[in-house]
């Protein structure tokens, strides 16, 4: 069973002054779209990750993380994370992409 949100926390040093970060990774099910707006209130950033060889999980990214966000918080900046980096050049995934007549995404996309 999927957890519908987990919340790390570190004291960190930003400028000399103490910054309390707080990053809650919240589920991306179909499930908890009503729940996980409720998580919003008072984000500074926004982290969206995808993996850089699904491209399902980049799609999501334009059609249906980014129009969340603005919706529940609009003017919220974002920073894009692409995951699993170490795969890009991995021989067994490049060649289940290949299988599929697709590549890893790219810098540019």
């Amino acid at each position: 069973v999927p957890t519908c949100f987990e919340n790390y926390s570190a004291n960190v040093m930003v400028d000399s002054k103490p910054i309390n970060l707080g990053l809650w990774d919240t589920a991306g099910q179909e499930d908890y779209d009503r729940l996980r707006p409720l998580s919003y209130p008072q984000t500074d950033v926004f982290l969206i990750c995808f993996s850089v060889v699904s491209r399902a999980s980049f799609e999501n990214v334009k059609t249906k993380w980014l129009p969340e966000i603005r919706h529940h918080a609009p003017g919220v900046p974002f920073i894009l994370v692409g995951t699993k980096l170490d795969l890009r050049d991995d021989d067994d995934t490049l060649e289940t992409l290949r299988e599929k007549k697709l590549s890893p995404i790219t810098t540019e996309q």
